[in-house]
């Protein structure tokens, strides 16, 4: 809103929310009915870290890749099962090369939404590249650890939720040792009403 009013542009601006957020506080509740996939994976909850790897800027660096495999296998290694769901181009890259430690790790094939959710709800941290896990691990209040250089959810950082750390092993194994709880996000993501608030405004525009 505030980015929007700097360029002068305030009329028929309404903030309502993420739809996101919708979805993700809808589907959370199903998850936690009908997904199985702690008991599947022997988790218990809060007992380990969530990583994702799928970002090109990562997966096709030989150099990055590298360090962050040997980070997640040293973290495993200090005591935190570290649970990595493989993106197939992320799987491809660990298959034709012999220099990434991940002995240690507990890789699995890519999963569902629904069991996606309950991983990152139940984790200790999340470790990932993705944007739209740092939102989901700050909603569901679990620290992430952010394997690139930038974000577009600033205000994950500014609430404390999210730290970025690139691709460099001792900045990530620092950030999940230091890992710890952050401040209550502000109203931005609205209370998960926003499609909700988008119908009525269009509702009231076509009247």
């Amino acid at each position: 809103m505030e980015n929007l009013d700097r360029e002068g542009i305030t009329r028929g601006v309404h903030l309502v929310g993420d739809v996101m957020y919708d979805s993700v506080l809808h589907n959370i509740k199903l998850a936690e009915k009908n997904s199985r996939i702690l008991e599947e994976l022997d988790l218990k909850p809060k007992s380990y870290a969530l990583a994702t790897v799928h970002r090109a800027e990562n997966t096709d660096n030989p150099a990055r890749l590298k360090s962050i495999f040997n980070a997640f296998d040293q973290i495993a290694q200090n005591g935190l099962s570290v649970i990595v769901p493989l993106h197939p181009r992320t799987r491809e890259k660990l298959n034709n090369s012999e220099t990434y430690q991940h002995n240690n790790l507990v890789l699995v094939d890519p999963v569902s939404y629904l069991d996606m959710l309950l991983l990152e709800k139940q984790a200790k941290v999340i470790l990932t590249d993705s944007g739209g896990v740092q939102k989901e691990a700050c909603w569901f209040e679990v620290p992430c650890v952010t394997l690139r250089n930038e974000t577009e959810w600033p205000e994950t950082l500014e609430s404390g939720w999210n730290v970025l750390v690139g691709s460099d092993p001792s900045h990530i194994i620092k950030a999940v040792e230091n890992a710890k709880l952050g401040l209550k996000l502000k109203d931005i993501y609205r209370k998960g009403e926003a499609a909700e608030q988008i119908i009525l405004i269009l509702s009231f525009i076509r009247s």
